[in-house]
């Protein structure tokens, strides 16, 4: 995400679940719609998701249960319509929580790389393992948009910048970890679930982005792998 301006040595160029999967986190509230009184394509899906009542039928609750989600990931529009989109946020956290404590279980991320910062784009999910030890992990992350993918493949963490603010995007990149041109884990101030994406970053969380800033330094490898849904 972004461009990082020319350094003196590096010049750059453009650019948990398990304990606990939380629906908590920090995305930007929209403002209120009015609720719809249309039954979606997904009604069941979500009313299981949601807690509801399985009936496929739209109620106002249903309506009011399915609005305060898509507000607090930023769906839009969020007039509690049980869509494919609000669906695929919630499938997807469904394979997200299932996945366990064994982020690594069909053996993708390299495990002959000692310690080593992994991305699942199919699954939103990053973690941090050493060999076959599991260090942190697995949280969900927000990678690149269609158009702004995360690329794929082995790369390295090169540069990081506590306090970066892209010069593009002119947007604030708390605890950036810089792995392939402009591309980095960093904090991001919306929920990880926010469709459509990020703009090619790894966003995490505060917490998250803190907490592979303790872990990772200059050198360790990262290594993107899947396709984001929707790309």
């Amino acid at each position: 995400m972004g461009e990082i301006r020319r350094r003196a040595t590096v010049v750059l160029g453009t650019t948990a679940l398990v304990a606990p999967l939380t629906l908590a986190l920090g995305a930007a509230p929209a403002q209120a719609a009015s609720c719809t009184t249309q039954t979606g394509p997904y009604q069941k899906q979500v009313e299981k998701f949601l807690g509801r009542p399985v009936d496929g039928r739209q109620s106002s609750a249903d309506c009011k249960a399915t609005q305060a989600f898509q507000t607090k990931h930023g769906i839009t529009p969020n007039i509690g319509y049980a869509g494919p989109v609000t669906w695929g946020v919630m499938d997807l956290m469904n394979k997200q929580k299932a996945v366990g404590k064994n982020p690594n279980k069909a053996g993708k991320c390299p495990v002959n790389k000692g310690r080593i910062a992994c991305v699942n784009l199919s699954l939103q999910l990053s973690w941090i393992q050493d060999g076959k030890k599991l260090v942190h992990g697995p949280v969900a992350v927000r990678t690149g948009r269609n158009g702004y993918e995360t690329r794929t493949g082995l790369k390295k963490i090169y540069w990081r910048n506590i306090d970066h603010v892209s010069s593009i995007y002119d947007v604030p990149m708390p605890y950036a970890q810089f792995f392939d041109g402009g591309q980095a884990f960093h904090s991001a101030g919306v929920s990880m679930w926010n469709p459509p994406g990020s703009r090619g970053c790894v966003n995490m969380t505060k917490t998250t982005a803190k907490k592979y800033w303790s872990l990772l330094k200059n050198g360790d490898d990262v290594y993107v792998y899947g396709r984001k849904p929707g790309t």
